[in-house]
């Protein structure tokens, strides 16, 4: 297995499809470092030299944010929305970050 940005690609996939393994690159950005490694897209995982996987993992290092750094750069900007109390980002699309909503306790009148 080629072990690149810190997620071990399936051997028999294509390096096209196994780049989008990669959290943060999809296929769009896949082709495009395909392309600047001159790495042919067809090329199975377990087929790549060594010095190929050292090109591909030299460009994603330098121009990409992948894995940890944009997972945490999401949940930064999430709970800097959260933090100002920004309509946008805490209504129903943070909820897994929020946790379950809090629901108003209502009173009860007596008779």
């Amino acid at each position: 297995m080629a072990r690149i940005a810190g997620v071990d690609l399936p051997k028999n996939e294509r390096i096209e499809i196994g780049l989008t393994r990669i959290f943060g690159i999809g296929r769009a950005l896949s082709q495009k470092i395909l392309s600047e490694t001159k790495v042919t897209p067809n090329t199975r995982v377990k087929d790549l030299t060594d010095e190929e996987i050292v090109k591909i993992r030299t460009i994603i290092d330098r121009d990409f944010r992948v894995e940890g750094d944009l997972r945490r750069d999401i949940s930064m900007g999430i709970k800097r929305l959260m933090d100002i109390s920004c309509y946008r980002g805490t209504r129903t699309n943070a909820r897994t970050r929020k946790g379950p909503r809090k629901v108003a306790v209502s009173r009860k009148k007596e008779a």
